[in-house]
């Protein structure tokens, strides 16, 4: 199957998942950083997430721009505000395993082809909320730490030890709810915003963690 293709049929349900915000979910965490690096991800970073992930079995296709209008698809998001905003510019890439699986895309968009507002990735994780839990722990994991900073243990935002301790709180309280869709925010880690999203459509569970640029 043609890499290309393999990222539309999970991202194609990014808008419609995103712009349907549940109010479940536990408080905003606000965390000042002591040390701010001010560094800025952009476009060419995706060599880094290959890279990087190659290593943990998880392999990203090569990013392919969407120029016409299925971009709102890719790359729609909500802002902290609650806003929807689309990106005038989109790249996305597919996730596979190591048997060549697709599991899920990750797409950065902004303004423009220089610096990208955001960064997206969603993983499929049915049948059950915890199917991927290894993937989506990778995935999310090299994104923070790429993209934002390998600085979570010591700064422990919103008071999570770590990024998997984020992660499985963020699951048992999914799961203890009962609700369709739940969201967590962290703001403040390297100037940067994290939104932690699990949601279940169609019955599939989708993780997606988008960061904002500073």
């Amino acid at each position: 199957m043609n890499k290309k293709l393999v990222a539309i049929p999970i991202v194609a349900s990014i808008a419609i998942v995103l712009a349907v915000f549940s109010t479940t979910s536990f408080p905003d965490d606000e965390s000042e950083s002591t040390e701010l690096h001010h560094n800025t991800f952009l476009y060419s970073d995706t060599e880094k997430l290959k890279r990087f992930l190659s290593t943990l079995d998880v392999f990203m296709s090569e990013p392919v721009e969407i120029f016409d209008d299925t971009v709102n698809h890719y790359c729609t998001y909500v802002d902290l505000e609650g806003n929807e905003k689309i990106s005038n510019y989109c790249v996305t890439s597919a996730l596979t395993d190591s048997n060549h699986k697709p599991f899920g895309n990750l797409n950065m968009g902004g303004d423009d082809s220089a610096v990208p507002q955001m960064v997206l990735a969603i993983v499929d994780s049915s049948p059950f909320v915890d199917s991927k839990k290894n993937e989506v722990r990778q995935v999310f994991t090299t994104m923070i730490e790429t993209l934002v900073c390998d600085c979570w243990e010591k700064q422990q935002p919103g008071g999570f030890e770590s990024i998997s301790d984020w992660l499985d709180t963020a699951e048992d309280r999914y799961v203890e709810s009962g609700k369709t869709t739940l969201s967590s925010k962290i703001s403040g880690l390297d100037q940067k915003q994290l939104i932690l999203e699990i949601t279940l459509k169609d019955s599939d569970y989708l993780w997606t963690l988008i960061i904002l640029n500073s």
